[in-house]
């Protein structure tokens, strides 16, 4: 098996297909954070960027949480993105690089679900997080860019310091490093490019396909607080939650607010 230190950019290029080749690739040992380092570069990137690290001793997840990993046992990442903009068409990214992610892994024999906004889930368990982080860009357009950590493997050490059941893929942790990164860059590629002229519309079915709480009764939290609940009914074509309700059809933007199944 590919180790991390085993990751090679020319060799992660060689797989990609044809409409990820513009996309510059980037392959460190350690860092803080893969998304800060290309946030703190926008204004200098020529073109779409991937940077992929061993081990990141900051990793960040939504809300400020930190990511926590292991070398050689998760896939870390950020794809640095401009987009034509303005910043509200990007309303939905998270969950369009959600069905990505998930699409590519389908397609590699690990069918996983999506979980309202921005993770993936596998056996009912988390398996992986997306956290979009935007720019605005010197000629009017917007830099995105996209983390992703994918939990390959789950050590139980690493599993006691996150502090609750999370899930992992070692049908895919087998594969190698390279090859299995550049089935998620092409793919992510491809939608990129797709969602920068349409925005998320055409993802809203996709997306409900693999809605993992559709039918389930669920809440929505913000900083613990109960704001709202009722059944999920998958998602709107803004990427807006549609949570039926004793009051009718409710859609819920994301923000900084949570979900939970009604009995967690």
């Amino acid at each position: 098996m590919t180790k991390h230190s085993d990751l090679n950019s020319a060799a992660i290029a060689a797989h990609c297909a044809t409409g990820a080749s513009h996309v510059a690739i980037e392959v460190v040992d350690e860092t803080g954070s893969t998304n800060a380092d290309l946030l703190a570069r926008c204004a200098t990137l020529a073109g779409p960027t991937l940077r992929i690290a061993g081990q990141q001793t900051a990793g960040r997840g939504r809300a400020g949480r930190p990511w926590v990993s292991q070398p050689d046992a998760s896939l870390m990442f950020s794809l640095a993105w401009r987009f034509k903009g303005p910043l509200h068409q990007l309303v939905g990214l998270p969950l369009a690089v959600g069905v990505a992610l998930a699409e590519t892994m389908t397609s590699l024999g690990v069918p996983v679900q999506l979980k309202w906004p921005n993770d993936l889930l596998k056996d009912s368990h988390k398996l992986a997080g997306i956290l979009v982080e935007t720019q605005q860009a010197a000629d009017g357009g917007v830099w995105a860019v996209i983390g992703c950590g994918i939990n390959l493997l789950m050590p139980d050490a690493l599993e006691r310091q996150i502090g609750r059941s999370v899930s992992a893929v070692p049908w895919l942790a087998q594969m190698e490093r390279n090859t299995l990164l550049a089935a998620l860059l092409s793919r992510l590629a491809g939608m990129l490019a797709e969602f920068d002229d349409t925005g998320f519309a055409p993802f809203t079915e996709r997306w409900n396909l693999l809605h993992a709480w559709q039918g389930q009764h669920v809440k929505i939290l913000d900083n613990g607080q109960l704001l709202q609940q009722g059944v999920a009914a998958g998602v709107d074509q803004l990427g807006r939650l549609l949570l039926r309700t004793d009051g009718g059809l409710q859609e819920i933007m994301s923000g900084d607010v949570s979900l939970r199944l009604a009995g967690e």
